[in-house]
């Protein structure tokens, strides 16, 4: 087992090479096979665990870009500043304007198994930390609190009146990452997979669909000059 010190050294220079390790890993990073021993050296520097891949990886504190919702990914494995997955889901339904629903859930916190996010769902309302509404045949998970719930109801009836796509909203951060790496690209032929490329290597993890959208709402034409670049 190496020492606090060398441990310290060790660690850094993994996780500011790699980003995230999962426990097998730390025990030969840390030369040891014990459990206790790996958390006792990581809470020295301070880390943060999964909520996705049930919590099997683990990274620095000091490391995650995470956007307005709170959320990092590195390599499809995500990471909240709330901690678990259940946190994540209140902080995000309390936060959001029009409440929640099961499938934007899963599309924002990227979950691959379904159940993994119904189970949490259904216990962080069994246990009063999130309402759950029927709203125009959607499943609706809203804050706790009543009036803050009639809000977001209200909100979403407003919505889905104006034909508002809610699958489309994104956050600003994810945006303003977007339009400068357009920007960045300058006279080049710039194309959304490449932008996408190029913020999933910064761990900012955005889709090819998403890169369009943008484009398309900030009048960049794909596979061209881009208009900013002018």
């Amino acid at each position: 087992m190496l020492s606090p010190e060398e441990s310290k050294k060790a660690l850094y220079k993994w996780f500011r090479k790699r980003y995230i390790a999962d426990l097998d890993q730390l025990f030969h990073v840390l030369e040891t096979n014990s459990r206790m021993s790996v958390f006792r050296r990581l809470k020295l520097i301070g880390y943060l665990t999964s909520y996705t891949d049930a919590g099997r990886y683990y990274t620095l504190v000091d490391l995650p870009l995470f956007d307005s919702w709170g959320l990092w990914f590195y390599q499809g494995i995500g990471f909240s500043k709330a901690g678990t997955l259940k946190a994540t889901v209140v902080d995000i339904v309390h936060s959001s304007s029009a409440g929640m629903t099961p499938k934007e859930l899963l599309h924002l916190l990227k979950i691959r198994i379904p159940n993994t996010l119904h189970n949490a769902l259904h216990g962080l309302v069994k246990s009063n930390h999130i309402s759950r509404h029927r709203c125009e045949r959607l499943c609706l998970y809203t804050h706790a609190d009543p009036d803050k719930e009639q809000i977001q109801i209200e909100a979403r009836r407003v919505q889905r009146q104006r034909g508002v796509q809610l699958g489309r909203l994104l956050p600003i951060e994810t945006t303003i990452a977007v339009l400068a790496e357009a920007l960045k690209a300058g006279q080049v032929i710039v194309t959304p997979s490449e932008i996408a490329a190029r913020l999933a290597v910064r761990g900012l993890a955005v889709t090819v669909d998403q890169v369009s959208r943008i484009f398309s709402e900030y009048g960049i034409q794909a596979e061209k000059k881009t208009s900013m670049s002018r």
